[in-house]
């Protein structure tokens, strides 16, 4: 698994129920709420420092979704992809990278073409359990309660980028 992870250069993530915890909350005014994780957006710009490209491919749309890739300098954003696969080929296409270099999070039925054909698949702990039998890794964590911060670490570690990335947080200790 730790090989895997140690060549990964695109992190693809799903949205509802891995940067989130999967509920959509409208209010009386009919505008959808979501909650992201700090943590979770932490953990990206540290593998985004670390040279780590990440992407999300989601198949509802949201102006949320959008403000939340912006604030976190996410360029690649595909919504509305009710067949991951589309996405995810075009990605691939574009950013020229093997697939053993590519990772996607994903927590549903829907996400399981994509895991099946990347590098390293992740879930998060609450996942449907057909997902979880088939993929690399299965974060401690639920969905939007620090699991993409734990896959981030995990990807940083098994790079060896975690002591430089994190230097600035533990000075030379860490």
């Amino acid at each position: 698994m730790e090989q895997k992870a140690a060549k990964i250069k695109l992190l693809l993530l799903d949205v509802d129920g891995v940067l989130t915890n999967g509920q959509i909350i409208y209010d009386g005014a009919g505008n959808e709420l979501k909650m992201f994780d700090v943590r979770d957006g932490h953990g990206l710009k540290l593998v985004q420092r670390a040279g780590i490209q990440v992407g999300i491919i989601t198949g509802r749309k949201s102006e949320v979704v959008s403000r939340r890739a912006a604030e976190l300098g996410i360029e690649i954003l595909y919504q509305g992809a009710l067949n991951k696969l589309e996405p995810y080929e075009q990605i691939v296409a574009q950013t020229g990278l093997p697939e053993e270099q590519i990772a996607y999070v994903g927590d549903d039925l829907v996400d399981l073409p994509v895991l099946r054909r990347v590098g390293f698949a992740a879930t998060v702990a609450d996942a449907d359990e057909a997902v979880c039998q088939r993929v690399d890794y299965v974060a401690g964590l639920p969905g939007g309660r620090g699991a993409v911060r734990e896959i981030c670490d995990l990807l940083l570690k098994a790079s060896g980028a975690w002591q430089e990335i994190t230097a600035r947080y533990f000075g030379d200790n860490a």
